[in-house]
């Protein structure tokens, strides 16, 4: 065999053996970040319950301020839509709330279309402890084989869990600040 079969050779391995790694992770994923917030869930569930208001703490929003939004259906609560379409850093995507039970529970669905399409299920729970509120946003979806090969390469804990972390300080200034 020549140079250029067993470099062709090497190659071809190297790749099965990546790929196979990748299909080895898990099929699923969970990014989840929490924060301290002093005040009772009663101030801050609002902030998470209305679409509308998410401008003043979502790092989405701040990515993309000439971002196109849409609302629909209730102004909040269960039912209500936010539909966005932005930069390369926001993408397009559909908000629904699933489930809002004030003070300590709002879920939602995330249906993106770009830059790729995906389905996820986003959490914000609120537990109080003393004189403050326990915020954590939570964000779990499926892994497709794309994904898990992206994977290889680049964190999704680290950079979805960067936004969340950005966003719960924001959260955080506007209610306390």
């Amino acid at each position: 065999m020549n140079t250029f079969g067993i470099v062709a050779v090497v190659v071809v391995a190297l790749l099965a053996g990546v790929l196979l790694f990748a299909a080895s992770r898990p099929d699923s994923f969970r990014v989840q970040r929490t924060v301290s917030i002093k005040a009772p869930p009663e101030r801050i569930f609002p902030l998470l319950n209305d679409f509308q208001r998410w401008g003043a703490w979502s790092p989405y929003e701040k990515k993309d301020p000439a971002m196109r939004r849409t609302f629909s259906g209730p102004a909040m609560g269960n039912g209500s839509v936010y539909s966005f379409e932005g930069n390369g850093q926001v993408g397009a995507g559909r908000l629904e709330i699933t489930e809002a039970s004030p003070p300590a529970k709002v879920a939602l669905t995330l249906d993106m279309i770009k830059p790729m399409t995906g389905h996820n299920e986003i959490e914000f729970t609120l537990e109080p402890t003393g004189d403050s509120t326990l915020v954590t946003w939570a964000m779990r979806g499926s892994c497709p084989f794309i994904v898990k090969i992206m994977g290889l390469f680049f964190n999704m804990d680290r950079m979805i869990g960067k936004d969340f972390e950005v966003g719960l300080a924001s959260l955080k200034a506007n209610v306390e600040g």
